[in-house]
């Protein structure tokens, strides 16, 4: 007898999530062939989306585009800004002058040279990514990534977005729908019914029956209804690792209308977590991070909108509101369990730093797309190979978030203090940093061909809070110095050729929203 082939597939929960997961698996299974694959999302018409996740990673572009978006229609509808990076102020000292630059693109000659070792015998006081790519420099001076002519997805260089997230989940859903053969229904899921032998059979709802399905997907945010309540998959906390558990969350207004807008995410670490600032086209999202163990949400409130009095005066911030968003950080044991796959906040969530939950939400969708099971027969074998990978990513992502307060400096609270205790760190991450005392992170200290962040970005977290590796014993060799200085000498050219060329990053969007981008 042939096994049962996977035909339906039901989405629990729309969202970014549900419809990035509903539109890469439509593009690339559904047709209008009876006999094709077939996508059905389920959503409650009132239960409302979290919406703070305004950060994406690059991925995001190839994602879009795979499922069909324009990126002219993605800037127009979805309040989209360019992202080159991230900017982390006082996260070392605490001091006004602490800052460095997480980019997005590989240091210039990274594939060829050493370039760490060069810098750190001799780098004239100038920062590592300062040294080895023209993108901090792009960024402090608020230019965009590419010019009106660069074609939509191309770049000069690398990018990936600031978003309204809900606004993403609406055009989403419309491109669903209207392009891709998705079906959508509105009802509320009473009860999920089971087979014999313990897989999801069904879902029960209000008004249109049981709707029934060979594969399901728990989009369901934090409240985990499928992959959590019903098959009970074990939560593992991560608050002995983040100890942040809450954010206040506020929109706030430019001075005036066509203000400068950066074109990178601003994290300011304060005394008991850090403040995100992401800059889009009509407001700026701006949010308090922090740990309910070492402040209270009062004097979370205070520092948040002393922060935005500085952009907007005092009297504006004071009016400003602030919503509240608690999370236990962690993630669920497994993330595919019998015909049940979890994607989003219901797999789970550790912080909002380095816009880790979207491009989770991408990869997890985007190897169920690729991987997406012939029959029930072949569907443990590649959740197990889904789960040995997404733990793999999750861990990966743990100590990469924990790196950026494990080599601060700062004394000034028990917060930071107790983040440098080793105990609040995996064993992988403390014996890489004590390997990496003696030798620069390369490509071999991450086996996966697709690292969900690549050695060049442990290069710039560690080199920006200002990790030391010594020398070899040997000493650096004159012809290892001499191509990298030159890399870096081509680096400095290439910053004045695209400052001198690159419009701001508002002057490009204004630009894009009038008369669009060409298409590739």
């Amino acid at each position: 007898m042939e096994p049962k082939p996977i035909k339906n597939i039901v989405i629990l929960g729309g969202g970014s999530a549900g419809w990035l997961t509903a539109g890469l698996l439509a593009a690339e299974h559904c047709t209008d062939d009876d006999s094709a694959v077939k996508v059905t999302l389920v959503e409650s018409p009132n239960v409302p989306v979290i919406g703070v996740g305004e950060g994406t990673w690059p991925s995001m572009r190839g994602t879009l585009q795979r499922i069909g978006i324009s990126e002219t229609e993605l800037f127009r509808e979805c309040d989209a800004a360019f992202k080159q990076g991230a900017k982390f102020a006082k996260w070392v000292t605490g001091e006004e002058d602490d800052f460095y630059y997480h980019p997005l693109v590989l240091p210039h000659g990274f594939d060829n040279a050493d370039l760490v070792s060069p810098w750190l015998h001799d780098n004239h006081g100038q920062s590592f990514a300062d040294a080895v790519c023209c993108q901090s420099h792009l960024c402090e001076r608020g230019l965009a990534p590419k010019q009106i002519t660069t074609p939509e997805y191309a770049s000069v260089a690398n990018y990936a977005y600031h978003l309204d997230s809900v606004k993403l989940g609406i055009m989403l859903q419309r491109h669903c729908l209207e392009k891709l053969h998705v079906n959508h229904i509105l009802d509320h899921v009473d009860a999920v019914t089971s087979t014999e032998d313990g897989d999801i059979k069904g879902l029960v709802t209000q008004n249109n029956g049981e709707i029934t399905g060979d594969l399901f997907v728990d989009c369901t945010g934090l409240s985990s209804r499928l992959l959590g309540q019903h098959f009970g998959v074990k939560f593992v906390s991560k608050k002995d690792i983040f100890f942040n558990d809450t954010a206040l969350a506020m929109h706030v207004p430019y001075p005036e209308e066509q203000a400068p807008m950066a074109s990178h995410t601003i994290s300011t670490a304060h005394k008991a977590g850090w403040i995100w600032d992401i800059g889009l086209p009509t407001r700026r999202g701006v949010g308090a991070v922090y740990s309910s163990d070492y402040m209270d949400e009062a004097e979370a409130e205070k520092i948040l909108k002393e922060y935005a009095s500085q952009s907007i005066g005092v009297e504006k911030a004071a009016e400003l509101t602030c919503r509240k968003i608690s999370f236990d950080p962690g993630h669920r044991e497994v993330f595919w369990h019998r015909n049940c796959v979890g994607i989003g906040l219901s797999a789970g969530f550790l912080e909002p730093l380095e816009a880790s939950a979207l491009v989770l939400v991408e990869s997890s969708a985007s190897i169920l797309a690729n991987d997406l099971p012939a029959n029930r027969e072949v569907m443990d074998v590649i959740a197990k190979r889904f789960n040995t990978r997404l733990q793999y990513y999750w861990d990966t992502i743990v100590d990469f978030l924990k790196l950026h307060y494990v080599l601060t400096k700062r004394t000034d609270s028990q917060y930071w203090i107790d983040h440098c205790d080793v105990s609040t760190s995996s064993q992988t991450l403390n014996d890489s940093l004590a390997l990496w005392r003696t030798q620069i992170p390369n490509k071999y200290d991450f086996p996966l061909s697709e690292e969900m962040f690549p050695e060049a970005s442990w290069q710039y977290v560690l080199y920006g809070m200002g990790f030391v590796t010594k020398p070899p014993a040997s000493g650096i060799k004159p012809d290892k110095l001499k191509k990298a200085y030159q890399y870096m000498n081509e680096s400095a050219q290439m910053t004045q050729r695209y400052v001198n060329a690159l419009p701001t990053n508002r002057e490009l969007i204004n630009k894009i929203r009038e008369y669009g981008m060409q298409k590739v």
